[in-house]
């Protein structure tokens, strides 16, 4: 049987492990909350312990707290804060919504280890609240996150993107818009493309980080900072932006900072629109890399693991799948974040810990198969400029070209006719006595139709209808 010892709060004593770093209302937490799996996620927790190293130091300087017991809390909290007692923080996410317990299991730790004078709520919580210490951490939190990780890993894949853009700037291939042939492009703008949606993520996400940027610390309880000094939340914000090297301020309205998280909302909702987008380009190259034989073969994924247990040699575009598996989930957990925030009841909103859960997910989510799919899949693409090729000359849509010359109900029936007859276009053109082969090799150039305004065309209508049978258009459908 382990060992224990006995600690008490206000509602009398409990066994704690003996060498437990925390206290009362942790055990107790964990009594009442063995709810799951998830457990409070480190980088919060990360981000209360710098919060408490703030408003120790501020409520020195303030001479709320004696020079040896403020110095002694925060040296305490930022062994905490780097991660040296991780294991020391074992609460559920499903706790009470304000994440009480977790800022007490934080409070008692940093009590324990700054030594016996010290109390978990009399000395470490000084000034503050649950109600506005845990908003300002989940804060703190997600911006720490996006400029250690989310965003340079979503700069890398952009970079990356770039790169191939500008190596396959000259492969032509068939656009194609309603998963049908449209007018060509180059593999290099359709990459090009998937770089500017994300370049839109990242400005998005950017422009969401500045109102997470603001504050709860100083509200306390309700908002209006009762037992708390008049500076402590603006001295605490100045601190934790110069140790933190962040652009924090405090809240302008506190009220709105406890009772609502439109901030967390709107950030989360650039994961979502990055979600989207990431989406729509890895399944652009899952459709374009397939095969390799019977779908369009355009792509060559790189080959990193058997695909089968039971088909030999079958390889899957598996950093496809798993990116495009974790925005699935990103969005799912978008829909759970805009419920729990709505959930802001009077002047506290009861559903931090899923949000900050759920947000900080996403970010690791995206981050991590961002950075999967960057070096196991998209530096190793290369471009199958055959098959394009092959495609692009096959295409119906090249007929487009001819409009400007001979108008689109003509055009129509080149397209049509070498489409029933399974012919080229050009011998659709010559078969129906449209146009000679000098005009549609003049006319019908795949390089020229990717810039249009670099070769001006000039619209010249003939009367061609005679020399076309009026059975093989759709004018007379």
């Amino acid at each position: 049987m382990s060992r224990t010892r006995l600690e008490s709060d206000s509602f009398g004593p409990i066994e704690v492990p003996f060498d437990a770093l925390w206290g009362a209302q942790t055990a107790r937490s964990l009594h009442f909350f063995a709810i799951g799996e998830q457990r409070m996620p480190l980088p919060l927790i990360h981000a209360l312990a710098w919060v408490k190293w703030a408003a120790a130091t501020v409520n020195g300087e303030l001479n709320l707290l004696d020079a040896g017991k403020a110095q002694a809390i925060a040296d305490a909290a930022q062994r905490v804060a780097t991660g040296e007692f991780d294991a020391e923080f074992p609460l559920s996410v499903w706790q009470t919504g304000s994440g009480t317990q977790s800022n007490m299991n934080v409070n008692e730790v940093v009590a324990h280890l700054a030594g016996p004078q010290v109390h978990p709520n009399d000395d470490v919580n000084l000034g503050q609240s649950s109600n506005d210490v845990f908003p300002s951490a989940m804060h703190i939190a997600v911006a720490l996150y996006a400029r250690s990780s989310l965003q340079p890993t979503l700069a890398a894949l952009r970079s990356a993107l770039s790169a191939k853009a500008a190596a396959f700037s000259d492969v032509l291939k068939i656009g194609r818009t309603h998963l049908q042939d449209a007018t060509p492009i180059t593999l290099g703008q359709e990459l090009g493309g998937y770089e500017a949606q994300l370049a839109l993520c990242a400005n998005n996400m950017a422009h969401a980080l500045l109102a997470v940027q603001r504050l709860a610390i100083g509200g306390t309880a309700v908002g209006t900072g009762l037992n708390t000094h008049p500076q402590f939340g603006a001295r605490v914000v100045v601190m934790l932006a110069e140790k933190l090297k962040l652009p924090l301020l405090q809240a302008d309205n506190l009220f709105a900072a406890l009772a609502g998280h439109e901030a967390m909302v709107a950030f989360h909702a650039s994961l979502k629109m990055l979600a989207i987008a990431l989406t729509k380009m890895a399944n652009d190259i899952r459709l374009m890399g397939s095969g390799p034989r019977a779908g369009l073969g355009e792509l060559q994924l790189p080959q990193n693991e058997p695909g089968s247990s039971i088909m030999p040699g079958k390889v899957n575009p598996t950093q496809i799948e798993a990116l495009t598996m974790v925005c699935a989930q990103v969005m799912g957990h978008d829909a759970a974040i805009g419920f729990a925030a709505s959930q802001g009841h009077f002047e506290l909103n009861v559903y931090k810990p899923l949000i900050i859960f759920d947000t900080l997910d996403s970010m690791r989510l995206l981050a991590d198969a961002m950075h999967g799919f960057t070096q196991h899949c998209l530096l190793g693409i290369t471009a199958n400029a055959a098959r394009m090729e092959d495609l692009l000359q096959r295409s119906l849509m090249l007929v487009t070209a001819l409009t400007p010359h001979i108008g689109y109900d003509r055009a129509t029936r080149i397209a049509k006719y070498a489409h029933d007859h399974g012919s080229t276009l050009r011998a659709a053109a010559l078969a129906l006595e449209a146009i000679s082969a000098e005009q549609f090799d003049a006319w019908v150039d795949p390089s020229q139709m990717l810039d249009p305004h670099a070769h001006p065309t000039t619209v010249e209508f003939r009367n061609l209808t005679s020399k076309i049978p009026t059975g093989t258009g759709l004018l007379n459908r």
